[in-house]
This record gives structure tokens, C-alpha cells and sequence, in this order.
């Protein structure tokens, strides 16, 4: 799903959230996972492809981000990032 705000995928049992109204373009998530995530032409993230990363570290790279512009939900619907 994507919509002008937000951008969401599913993969390895966990749904990501990036909202895009809060994203600056730090590109932490793109540094620790650069398959998963890039910069567009707005310097505002956006997924590549997530389910080429490992669990950990795609939500190492969710993390990293300094202003919480990410969120990662399990299946069960608990928000476990940030």
C-alpha cells in the first residue's frame, strides 16, 4: 500500500510503516540495509526490496531512524519499532 503520506509493506511476518511527513531524509535505514530501503528524488525513504534483507537487520535499519519516521508492527499487531 502506498498513499502520499505513507508507504507500507509486509515481509518476514512484519508489517513497515514509513511515514513520509515525518521522514527528513537521514538515510540511517538506507545505510544499514541499502536493499531494503533508498532516498527518492524528494530524499524521503521508500522501500527497494525488503524481503532480500534478514529480519534483524531490516529492523536494525527501521530502527535506526533518528526521528521514528518508521514503525514495524508484529503479526499479531504489537508495535515493536520504535
Amino acid at each position: 500500500m502506498s498513499t502520499d503520506d505513507h508507504s507500507e509493506t509486509q515481509v518476514h511476518g512484519l508489517r513497515i510503516l514509513i511515514d513520509r511527513e515525518l521522514c527528513v531524509g537521514f538515510g540511517d535505514c538506507v545505510d544499514v540495509a541499502p536493499e531494503a530501503f533508498r532516498l527518492d528524488e524528494a530524499d524521503i525513504a521508500v522501500f527497494v526490496a525488503p524481503e532480500t534483507v534478514d529480519r534483524v537487520r531490516l529492523l536494525a535499519a527501521c530502527d535506526a531512524c533518528p526521528v521514528d519516521a518508521i514503525t514495524v508492527r508484529d503479526a499479531e499487531g504489537h508495535q515493536i519499532v520504535p
